[in-house]
């Protein structure tokens, strides 16, 4: 399965590369011959201002099927890759 990770307003580190794809693993290693690719987007929307603005938006490329798409927006960037990857 190959997983693209982008993110957008901020630079991406090893810490979260890892995370996000240790968590999407775990989540779809049962449908990995069904999986074309997965491609997640990481961005903080409001930047420095803070909030609830760090979403994971997480696009599941399937064979012969329409994508998947699943989408999640936290304070806490980590806790959006785990409730997406969920």
């Amino acid at each position: 399965m190959q997983i693209y990770i982008q993110a957008l307003n901020f630079p991406l580190t090893d810490a979260l590369r890892n995370h996000t794809k240790r968590r999407l693993g775990f989540a779809l290693s049962k449908r990995d011959d069904h999986i074309q690719r997965v491609i997640v987007r990481l961005s903080d929307i409001n930047g420095p201002r803070g909030g609830e603005d760090k979403c994971c938006h997480i696009q599941v490329v399937l064979a012969h099927l329409a994508d998947v798409v699943i989408e999640d927006t936290e304070a806490d960037l980590y806790v959006a890759i785990n409730r997406a990857a969920d």
